[in-house]
């Protein structure tokens, strides 16, 4: 497993190169967690497409709890998992109005209750809209900290934890959003990482490293 200095230096490489805000944080606590539900199986770049849209018919939580099942869904269906995902914002606006006051909570104990919530979603909620230290584990955070040696869990949660040792508490938050646009532009997922492009790969374990590709003649 890499060292901790190692570790550290690879996320602040990452930070220099990915300096932007994560996709789904839309600079409030209430559009991010719908936004970030929403992103499940689906792409970014879908969900920011449609959600205008969505916002303008249903602009709080008391629209969202009063609205039909159907018609929500009717609004996201360009999204993957839309009737699901329409139950989960639905029963998760009478949550918050029932037992938070119509605000997002601030806790992991208190996000992971919502409907459609999970730690992964919770933590970028509390990372991006609270300043809270939380590392979310997706998919390319997963496969990149077994690619880089930070961890061989099975679990996101094994995952997680073993970062969490690596890294100090300031750096927690920007494991996911920057890992997500790495692992879409260079350690991208399959058997052939973009190896030769990574400005990373001094300190990753990940072996063999793939070479740049030759055009043929």
């Amino acid at each position: 497993m890499n060292s901790q200095s190692n570790a550290a230096k690879t996320v602040a490489i990452l930070m220099k190169r990915y300096p932007q805000k994560a996709d789904m944080d839309l600079g409030n606590p209430a559009d991010s967690l719908i936004a970030t539900i929403f992103s499940a199986r689906t792409t970014d770049a879908q969900v920011l497409k449609m959600f205008p849209a969505f916002r303008q018919r249903f602009p709080d939580w008391k629209s969202l709890a009063r609205a039909k099942e159907s018609d929500i869904a009717k609004s996201i269906n360009t999204i993957g998992l839309y009737r699901n995902k329409a139950k989960s914002v639905k029963a998760l606006a009478k949550m918050i109005i029932r037992d938070y006051d119509g605000r997002v909570p601030k806790t992991m104990d208190e996000l992971v209750t919502l409907p459609g919530v999970g730690r992964k979603t919770a933590s970028c909620i509390l990372s991006a809209c609270f300043d809270v230290p939380a590392v979310a584990v997706d998919t390319h955070v997963f496969r990149i900290a077994h690619r880089l040696g930070w961890s061989k869990g099975k679990t996101p949660e094994k995952v997680e934890a073993d970062i969490k040792k690596l890294l100090p508490q300031k750096m927690w938050g920007e494991v996911n959003r920057t890992m997500v646009r790495f692992g879409r532009e260079i350690c991208i997922g399959g058997k052939k990482p973009k190896c030769w492009m990574c400005p990373v790969a001094e300190w990753c374990a990940y072996k063999p490293k793939t070479k740049e590709p030759t055009e043929r003649r």
